[in-house]
């Protein structure tokens, strides 16, 4: 394969950790991905070696680039793994930066078991150095329009004696946008995670609009934007529709098809 014509806007069957291989250092922007893990999918049979590819998407992130990571854990004899720890330590071991720990909160059928139910996963935020794009996605205020004449508290600041230092100051009105936390909650399920009826043939697929949230944090327009694991084609999908260049990589050949037949539909989350 020839690089850039034979991978980018393009779904590419085979392994990501010997597709990578083929890819030059320091080409893609953006990494949204959501890994097999700990067997709760089978995948077809398909298996991934986590060290390699962890380590060949720092060989091929720009410095600035960043990779989103979605990932959780299973209960094996009462005890969850803790892989996704794990996970990110060895990102860490490899230079990227965790520049963030965010949730992503979905509503779950109820399980029977001695724990509560189980309604997140984690989205790790790598970067390569410091992210070279961030545009925040915002969100309304409670308080919009209100005056906030009290004194402001300096964060981090005590007297000797422990009590909390503030000064008097006008702080003004309140805004009408803040930034958006880093608990993301999504609806999931027929009609909710996507429109797209035959993309749940894939046993694990995860909504628009959280890769569309994630795309448009983290890059711009004409970036590159890479899902290695790319499966029903999520990613692919909207990086398309967000007039980024894509590359989806995906071992299993059914899965390509859907991922590609996604890459035409019109519909939107």
């Amino acid at each position: 394969m020839n690089w850039p014509d034979d991978y980018i806007n393009k779904i590419i069957q085979g392994d990501c950790s010997e597709v990578m291989k083929g890819m030059p250092d320091k080409s893609v922007d953006l990494v949204v991905t959501s890994p097999p893990y700990d067997n709760l999918r089978t995948y077809e049979g398909y298996k991934f070696n986590f060290e390699t590819v962890a380590e060949e998407l720092y060989r091929i992130i720009r410095p600035g680039g960043v990779l989103v990571w979605v990932v959780g854990d299973s209960v094996v004899n009462g005890s969850e793994t803790g892989n996704s720890f794990r996970q990110a330590l060895y990102f860490k071991g490899c230079s990227f930066n965790l520049h963030d720990t965010m949730i992503y909160q979905s509503e779950k059928p109820p399980l029977t078991h001695n724990r509560y139910e189980q309604k997140f996963e984690y989205m790790f935020i790598f970067s390569k150095g410091s992210p070279k794009s961030f545009f925040p996605l915002l969100e309304k205020t409670i308080y919009f329009g209100a005056n906030l004449n009290r004194p402001k508290v300096i964060k981090g600041s005590r007297s000797q004696n422990s009590a909390i230092r503030s000064r008097n100051e006008d702080m003004g009105k309140v805004k009408e946008f803040k930034y958006k936390g880093n608990i993301w909650s999504y609806k999931t399920g027929g009609g909710q995670t996507s429109k797209d009826s035959f993309s749940f043939e894939h046993p694990a697929t995860f909504p628009e609009l959280l890769a569309n949230d994630h795309i448009v944090s983290w890059s711009k327009e004409g970036d590159l934007v890479l899902d290695p694991m790319n499966g029903s084609g999520t990613t692919t999908k909207m990086a398309k529709i967000l007039n980024r260049k894509f590359m989806g990589i995906e071992i299993s050949k059914k899965y390509c098809k859907i991922a590609e037949d996604r890459l035409r539909q019109e519909s939107l989350f």
